[in-house]
C-alpha cells in the first residue's frame, strides 16, 4: 500500500472551551441548571435515513450549554452526556419522549464520562486554576493547574454533587472504567498533547495514569501507577500522521477476558489486563493509511477488534470520492492466539470499512465513537461519523463489512464543525450525542437486531465492553 498523503488539518471542535459566567462564579461544587431551559440552536439539513433506522426523538442542549457535545455513559433509566461545558442526564425510561433530569457546569473541556452504580467520572482536559467547577481557566505559567479527573455523586440525578478529583499529568482527554473488586473501581486515564509549558506534562508522555477508587469512600480516589505502554517509543515518523504516539488516546477493555484494546495515535495496541494496575502491551500494530488512532471495538468473541481513524482530527470533510475508501475509515483486525497461554496474540489485517455514501466538502466526516449491538453470536456495530451521521455495520465476515442502516442529517447550514460524536445501543435504542443538535434517540427496525431487545443492561460504559 502505498503511503497516504498529509491529512486535511483542521482546528478540532472540542478544543474550543467557551467560559460560562454562571460557572465561573462558583468558588465550590457544580451549578445545577433548570432542567426546562432549553437552547435554540441552529437546524441542520433534512434527514435521510435508511428504512430500518426511525428517528424517534430530538432535545436540543439546555441553556446555557453552548458548547460541544461529547460522550455518553448509561445507568438504569438514565443516559448522561459529557459536553464541555459539563454534563446533562437525561430521562429515558420512555425513549420516545427523553427528558432533562439535570444540567451540571463544570467546564474542563472533553467531558468524556463513565459511570459506576451512584458515581460519575468526568474528564478534565484543559488546565483550570484550580479542581472544583468554576474554575476559571489556567494558564501555561501556572504551576497550580488542575487536569484530571472529577468524581460527582449521582444517586440524587436531580442533583448531583461533586466529591472530588484527581490529578493526572496532562489531563484526561478520555478516561476507561475498569472494574476491580465489588468494592473498588479502576480507571484509565488517557491523555496526550505533552507540551514544556506545562508542569507534569512535558515529552515524553508515552503512559497512561490509574486511579483507584473506592466505592465506600470516592474522595479518597489516588493514582496507583502511571505504566509507560511504550518504554522504546510509539510511532513517530510515519507519512501522514496527525500525532505521533503520546500515550493513548481511548482504550476499550474487555474486562472478562483480561484483554484491552488501545488506539494510540500512531498505533493500536493490545494490552494484557489480568493486573489492572499493571497493563502490559502485548502487539503493537501500524497502518500506513491510519492518520490517528482514535478507538477501539472487540468482537463478541473477542477474536477480531475494529479500530477507527480520526483523520484530520474531525474538523474535515474525509467521507469524500477524493479522500478514498482507505482513509478515515474502520480497521478491522482478526486476533490470532490467545492471550496468556503462549499462542500469540497477533492482530492481522482484515479489511476497511468507510461508509458507502459520499458527504459533501462542507461536511467534516469520518469514524468516530460505536458500539457493539448485542446480538448474541453476531458482531454488528452502531457508529458515529460526525456529520456523516451514524452507521449500521454487519462485520460478522471481518474481511467484507456492510453498512445495513444509516441516519443522516445532511450539511449544517455553518459548515464544518458538528455532527453526531458518539451512537451507542443501550436496552433497545440508539442513542447519539450531537455536538450541535443536541440528544437523539433512534429505533432500529430490522429482523437482523431484534434479538438485541431481549438484552438488558443496569449500566454501561462502552469503553468496558461487556459480555451477554
Amino acid at each position: 500500500m502505498a503511503s497516504p498523503p498529509t491529512p486535511l488539518r483542521a482546528p478540532r471542535p472540542w478544543r474550543r472551551a467557551t467560559a460560562l459566567a454562571a460557572a465561573a462564579a462558583l468558588a465550590l461544587g457544580a451549578a445545577l441548571i433548570p432542567s426546562a431551559a432549553s437552547a435554540d440552536a441552529p437546524g441542520a439539513g433534512e434527514i435521510d435515513s435508511s428504512d430500518n433506522v426511525e428517528h424517534l426523538a430530538n432535545i436540543r442542549k439546555p441553556a446555557p450549554v453552548d458548547n460541544t457535545n461529547s460522550d455518553l455513559a448509561f445507568t438504569g433509566d438514565y443516559a448522561i452526556g459529557g459536553n464541555y461545558d459539563g454534563f446533562v442526564i437525561y430521562d429515558i425510561s420512555t425513549p420516545a419522549e427523553p427528558e432533562i433530569v439535570s444540567t451540571v457546569l463544570c467546564e474542563g473541556g472533553q467531558g468524556d464520562v463513565s459511570v459506576s452504580g451512584d458515581l460519575l467520572y468526568f474528564s478534565v482536559d484543559y488546565p483550570r486554576k484550580g479542581e472544583d467547577c468554576g474554575a476559571p481557566e489556567a494558564t501555561a505559567e501556572d504551576p497550580g493547574a488542575f487536569e484530571g479527573m472529577r468524581i460527582f455523586d449521582i444517586s440524587d440525578k436531580k442533583n448531583p454533587e461533586y466529591v472530588s478529583a484527581v490529578r493526572t499529568d496532562c489531563g484526561s482527554h478520555t478516561n476507561t472504567l475498569v472494574p476491580g473488586d465489588k468494592d473498588t473501581d479502576y480507571i484509565y486515564v488517557s491523555s496526550y498533547g505533552p507540551s514544556e509549558k506545562f508542569p507534569n506534562c512535558k515529552p515524553p508522555h508515552d503512559k497512561i495514569s490509574i486511579i483507584e477508587v473506592p466505592k465506600d469512600d470516592p474522595a479518597s480516589a489516588d493514582i496507583v501507577s502511571t505504566p509507560v505502554l511504550f518504554p522504546e517509543g510509539g510511532n513517530h515518523d510515519q507519512p501522514g500522521l496527525l500525532r505521533p504516539t503520546e500515550g493513548c488516546h481511548d482504550i476499550t477493555v474487555f474486562a472478562e477476558k483480561d484483554i484491552a484494546a488501545g488506539a494510540c495515535m500512531g498505533d493500536g495496541v493490545l494490552m494484557d489486563i489480568s493486573d489492572r494496575t499493571e497493563p502490559k502491551v502485548i502487539e503493537q500494530i501500524q497502518d500506513e493509511n491510519f492518520a490517528f488512532w482514535h478507538s477501539a471495538t472487540f468482537t463478541n468473541d473477542a477474536k477480531a477488534v475494529l479500530f477507527t481513524d480520526e483523520l484530520g482530527g474531525g474538523g474535515a470533510a474525509t467521507c469524500n470520492e477524493e479522500v478514498g475508501p482507505e482513509r478515515g475509515a474502520d480497521a478491522i483486525y482478526r486476533l490470532k492466539g490467545d492471550v496468556g497461554k503462549g499462542k500469540g496474540p497477533e492482530l492481522k489485517f482484515a479489511s476497511y470499512f468507510k461508509l458507502p455514501r459520499h458527504q459533501t466538502d462542507t461536511e467534516n466526516c469520518v469514524a468516530h465513537n460505536g458500539s457493539l449491538i448485542p446480538v448474541k453470536g453476531k458482531d454488528y456495530f452502531v457508529q458515529s461519523w460526525y456529520q456523516g451521521g451514524v452507521s449500521i455495520i454487519d462485520f460478522n465476515n471481518p474481511s467484507r463489512p456492510k453498512e445495513i442502516g444509516y441516519f443522516d442529517r445532511g450539511p449544517h447550514p455553518e459548515g464544518l464543525g458538528g455532527g453526531t460524536w458518539s451512537a451507542y445501543y443501550y436496552n433497545g435504542h440508539v442513542y447519539s450525542n450531537e455536538m450541535r443538535m443536541g440528544f437523539d434517540v433512534l429505533k432500529l427496525n430490522d429482523r437482523r437486531l431484534k434479538k438485541a431487545e431481549d438484552v438488558e443492561y443496569d449500566e454501561l460504559n462502552p469503553q468496558n465492553q461487556p459480555t451477554y
